[in-house]
């Protein structure tokens, strides 16, 4: 009766220790990809590079939505030349046919997946939600610049043009903010004696 109860127990711990790494699993990806650039994801930085070099490499921009976005989504350059280190400046354009705000968070990827630990964002309008009203159509930055770094990667250092591609995904409507009207109507009236 011991040894089964010892067993039940083992296997409950291995039960818990594996939904735990399983929970950890994806942030921890998350932040390998983000290291790395392994998956094509990108690295980010406050400011531009310190050093640029002469050699060139392509840049091209893709867009696409999610299934049910309902939004217009596109780039407004289709590629651009830039100096290795060189800060870069591109735009994306979104536009909301609908009558109601839609909000929207942006995936993004860089292909091949071997420069994307090279590929640096310093500003991306995928940092963050973006919130269109109806019939509200915004341009949207992105400034990187390609890590001179990449000469000395042995699989890197071949690559002449680098794909970015972002995804929009609707996402809910951040809860709205009190207005001043809404901030009078829960003030206590005057003379209420309610501090």
């Amino acid at each position: 009766m011991g040894n089964h109860r010892k067993t039940a127990a083992q296997l409950a711990g291995v039960v818990v220790l594996m939904g735990s790494l399983s929970y950890a699993a994806v942030p921890f990806y998350d932040w390998f990809c983000r290291v790395t650039g392994f998956g094509g994801t990108t690295g980010v930085a406050a400011a531009p590079s310190d050093q640029m070099l002469e050699q060139t490499i392509k840049i091209r921009f893709d867009a696409s939505k999610e299934r049910g976005m309902p939004w217009d989504f596109v780039p407004q350059q289709r590629e651009m030349t830039v100096r290795l280190g060189e800060t870069g400046l591109a735009f994306y354009e979104a536009y909301n046919p609908t009558d109601r705000p839609v909000a929207g968070t942006a995936s993004y990827n860089v292909t091949p997946y071997a420069a994307g630990g090279y590929f640096t964002k310093i500003h991306c309008f995928c940092f963050e939600q973006q919130v269109l009203q109806p019939g509200e159509r915004v341009q949207m930055p992105v400034t990187f610049y390609v890590d001179p770094e990449i000469v000395n990667d042995r699989e890197a250092k071949f690559v002449k043009v680098i794909t970015l591609s972002y995804t929009f995904h609707e996402t809910d409507l951040p809860p709205a903010e009190p207005t001043n009207a809404d901030q009078a109507a829960l003030a206590p009236a005057p003379g209420t004696g309610v501090n």
